[in-house]
C-alpha cells in the first residue's frame, strides 16, 4: 500500500518559522560580544607591547614617576619586552643617510678695487732668502734616475724645516745635460708671459679630467683684467678635448680670461700628483709675482681676485689663507675616509700617517693640547696667497710632503704647519684658516668629469725612522 502522510497544516508550518528565527537570533546575541571581546583583546594586546607607548604597562610596582627618574644610557625605561636585543631597541635607520647642506656666507668685501690700498705695515713678516736645487748630478755608483722633485734624503728634509737662508728641493730639479727632462716643460712664449705677472690667478686640468670653467666677467673689474693674469695650466690632451667641445684658443692662446700654457711631458702618471706642482710651487712659476691665488677646475671664480687678496691676506694680516675642511677636522678622520673610499692606497697611506704619528702628529680635539688651528684638514681646493718668504718656503716643503708620499695633501697639510712651526719658535707663519662657507661664497662648486688615476707611491719613498730628527 502507499505510504499516507499527514498534511502539514498552516498554523503548525508558521510555528516552524518562529523557532527557527528565536534561535538565529540567540546566536547573534552570543557570538556578537564574543566577536567584539576578541577584537578588543587583540588591540589591547598590540598597544601593550608596544615599547615606545605612553601608557605601557609598569614595571612592577613602580609608578610613572620614579620610572621618570632611572638613568639608562641605553634604553627607555618604559620597555618591558626584554626578549628584544640592543640593536632591536634602537630606533631603525634609514637606508639613506640625510643629505647635508652646505651654503655659502655673506663676506664684506669692498665695493670697488678702486678703493683697495695695501696696508703699509703688510710686508712685516719673517724675512730669509731661498734658493733652489736645479740640478742634481750621477751620484758615485753610475746608477741615476732624474726625478722632478729630485733625491732628497730625511737628513736634508729635516733641514729644510728651518726658516734661515737656504738652498731646498722645490720640484724642477734636472739631471744632467745628457740627461731626459724631468717633466712639466712649457714653451718659452709661456715662461716669458708668466715672467710678467704679479698678481696670478691659477688652475689646471690634466688628462681631460675636467671641464673648462670660466671666471664669472661681470664679478671681475677693469682694473684686474688688465693687471691680473689667469693661467689655465693643462696637457695636450686636454687641449684636443676642450678645443672639440668649442673652447678653441685664440691667436693669444686665450679662452675668455684663461691664459692657456699647454704642459708637455707631465712629471707624474698620477693626474692628481701632477697637479700639485701648480698648485704649491706658484712662486716657481711666476717668479716676479707678488700675490697668488690657486682654485681647483672644479670651482668656478665669482669674485674679483683684488678684492680676495684685501680681505683674506690684508685685511686678517696673513700671508696664507685656506678654508677649513666642510666636515672634518682631524687628520684621523681623513686618514679613515680615504681608506674606506679607496683614495689611494691603503698600505702607503698607513705608512705615511705612523711617520706622522711618530714625528709629532697629535689630534685636533687631544684634550692635552690646544689646537693651534680652526681645523687640521684643509680644504685645499681654494689658497690665497703672498709670495712671502716663509709662504714660500712653506709651500716647498708641502710640495716636497706630497712628492715623497702620497698626493693626499690634506693628510700632509697640518703636519707640515706644525712641524714648521715648532721649529722655527721665534718665526710666526701668519695663516689664516677661513670658514668654508666663505669659499663657497666666491667660488661655485662642481663636480669633475672623470676620476683621476692614481699611481703608486713615488721610488724614493724612504721612511727610515732612524733617520727622523727633533
Amino acid at each position: 500500500m502507499p505510504e499516507r502522510r499527514l498534511p502539514i497544516t498552516a498554523p503548525a508550518a508558521a510555528r516552524s518559522r518562529r523557532h527557527s528565527r528565536r534561535l538565529r537570533r540567540r546566536c547573534r546575541l552570543i557570538l556578537l560580544p564574543a566577536f567584539a571581546l576578541a577584537l578588543l583583546s587583540l588591540a589591547y594586546l598590540s598597544f601593550s607591547s608596544h615599547a615606545n607607548l605612553p601608557f605601557h604597562v609598569m614595571h612592577h610596582g613602580q609608578s610613572r614617576d620614579n620610572l621618570l627618574k632611572q638613568k639608562d644610557s641605553e634604553y627607555s625605561p618604559y620597555v618591558t619586552n626584554t626578549s628584544m636585543t640592543k640593536d632591536e631597541l634602537k630606533p631603525p635607520q634609514s637606508r639613506r643617510k640625510p643629505h647635508k647642506r652646505y651654503v655659502s656666507c655673506e663676506i664684506l668685501f669692498l665695493p670697488s678695487v678702486d678703493y683697495i690700498v695695501e696696508p703699509a705695515h703688510y710686508g712685516n713678516f719673517t724675512q730669509f732668502s731661498l734658493n733652489y736645487i736645479l740640478n742634481e748630478e750621477v751620484p758615485g755608483n753610475g746608477f741615476f734616475e732624474p726625478l722632478f722633485g729630485g733625491h732628497q734624503s730625511l737628513q736634508d728634509r729635516e733641514e729644510t724645516y728651518n726658516a734661515k737662508d737656504q738652498t731646498l728641493h722645490c720640484g724642477f730639479v734636472k739631471g744632467p745635460d745628457d740627461y731626459p727632462s724631468t717633466g712639466f716643460d712649457l714653451d718659452e712664449n709661456d715662461r716669458r708671459y708668466m715672467a710678467t705677472c704679479h698678481v696670478a690667478v691659477s688652475s689646471c686640468i690634466f688628462g681631460s679630467s675636467d671641464y673648462l670653467r670660466r671666471p664669472t666677467k661681470s664679478r671681475i673689474g677693469s682694473y684686474t683684467k688688465k693687471n691680473v693674469c689667469f693661467v689655465m695650466f693643462m696637457d695636450e690632451l686636454t687641449l684636443a678635448t676642450l678645443s672639440s667641445e668649442g673652447h678653441m684658443p685664440d691667436e693669444n692662446r686665450f679662452v675668455g680670461l684663461w691664459r692657456i700654457v699647454v704642459v708637455k711631458n707631465l712629471p707624474y702618471k698620477d693626474m692628481r700628483r701632477a697637479g700639485k706642482v701648480p698648485k704649491f710651487l706658484a712662486h716657481r712659476l711666476f717668479p716676479s709675482a707678488m700675490y697668488s691665488i690657486w682654485l681647483d677646475s672644479k670651482l668656478r671664480l665669482h669674485a674679483d681676485p683684488m678684492l680676495i687678496i684685501e680681505y683674506f691676506l690684508w685685511r686678517k694680516k696673513a700671508e696664507y689663507a685656506i678654508s677649513m675642511h666642510y666636515d672634518r677636522s682631524c687628520v684621523w678622520e681623513e686618514v679613515l675616509q680615504n681608506k674606506r673610499l679607496n683614495k689611494y692606497n691603503h698600505a702607503a697611506i698607513d705608512k705615511q700617517f705612523h711617520f706622522y704619528q711618530s714625528d709629532g702628529l697629535v689630534k685636533f680635539n687631544d684634550s692635552g693640547q690646544l689646537p693651534v688651528l680652526p681645523s687640521y684638514v684643509p680644504e685645499g681646493s681654494f689658497i690665497v696667497r703672498s709670495h712671502t718668504p716663509m709662504s714660500n718656503l712653506f709651500s716647498c716643503l708641502w710640495f716636497n710632503e706630497v712628492n715623497r708620499f702620497t698626493s693626499r695633501d690634506q693628510l700632509s697639510f697640518t703636519y707640515t704647519y706644525l712641524k714648521l712651526r715648532r721649529t722655527n719658535p721665534g718665526k710666526p707663519f701668519h695663516l689664516n684658516m677661513f670658514k668654508d662657507c666663505e669659499r663657497r661664497a666666491i667660488a661655485k662648486l662642481f663636480h669633475h668629469r672623470t676620476n683621476e688615476t692614481t699611481d703608486p707611491p713615488p721610488a724614493n719613498l724612504r721612511v727610515d725612522k732612524t733617520s727622523i730628527q727633533g
